[in-house]
């Protein structure tokens, strides 16, 4: 499946309904049984995707919007393994990826092939963005992310932060990936929040228990609306808004960057007291 969502100019945002909201900016069926998905975004083209091969195995084929001879002929790609082990062939180099470890995917690459789970089911999700040249094809483990634990129990945003696709840990053009873990007690996700006008963002929820919610919010500092998503769903962020969130329980969400500035540490600080 392939889509296209423009981008949102923020004061045109402010009028926008639940239906509308969710329509822009809200991913809801990134997993679909022996497909590809692809959903292009033009911020800062990012293409957001899915992969679930249940009975066969899936080849990465370019399409019309990528006006490309293969999909990555302009394009870097980060994967992140989100369902059980499973591996990735990339030009005839094969990676087996445990749940949670990444696979960066250079400039360049013609062939790549995602495999069915020999145990389970196979959900790979992945971010892909224009590049400007090629780097090498690398796993990233958890071992190997930058790792670091920020927040606390008692303002209910202890978190394990892994690094995984960032400039400290392997080069990109553009691309940055990496996910968050909550600890059990803990709901809040990028609290206090940030924006960063140098780059977009995207967060794809996952490991939402079955019956429980996170609720996102978007939006300018000071005109904010919120979107409830569910387990394996993504959020698109513009460079103008805020991406935070709280679920009904603890859950584990991968971000995922594009744009010009690859410092990870590029954000311009929201205080909760000014959100309106």
């Amino acid at each position: 499946m392939n889509a296209s969502i423009y981008a949102v100019h923020p004061d045109d945002f402010k009028q926008y309904t639940t239906t509308r909201l969710r329509e822009l900016f809200l991913l809801e069926n990134l997993f679909l049984t022996d497909n590809i998905t692809n959903v292009y975004t033009h911020y800062d083209r990012l293409i957001v995707g899915g992969v679930n091969p249940v009975t066969k195995n899936l080849s990465l084929l370019s399409y019309d919007a990528l006006k490309s001879a293969y999909y990555l002929e302009r394009r870097e790609m980060g994967i992140i393994n989100v369902g059980d082990a499973a591996a990735v062939t990339v030009d005839g180099q094969t990676f087996s990826l445990e749940k949670k470890e990444a696979l960066y995917i250079g400039q360049g690459a013609k062939e790549v092939v995602f495999h069915t789970a020999t145990k389970g089911n196979a959900l790979f999700y992945f971010n892909s963005a224009p590049a400007h040249k090629h780097y090498p094809t690398r796993k990233v483990t958890l071992a190997e992310a930058e790792t670091v634990e920020l927040g606390s129990l008692e303002s209910s945003n202890h978190r394990t932060i892994r690094k995984l696709l960032v400039n400290s840990v392997l080069p990109t053009c553009q691309l940055q990936m990496g996910l968050t873990e909550l600890k059990a007690g803990s709901v809040w996700n990028t609290m206090p929040p940030h924006t960063h006008d140098r780059r977009m963002e995207a967060y794809f929820y996952f490991d939402v228990k079955p019956a429980e919610m996170v609720c996102h919010f978007l939006g300018q500092p000071d005109e904010t609306r919120h979107i409830w998503v569910k387990n394996n769903q993504a959020v698109l962020s513009p460079p103008w808004s805020i991406h935070s969130g709280a679920g009904t329980s603890n859950y584990a969400f991968i971000w995922g960057m594009a744009g010009e500035n690859l410092d990870y540490a590029d954000m311009d600080a929201v205080k909760p007291e000014n959100l309106r």
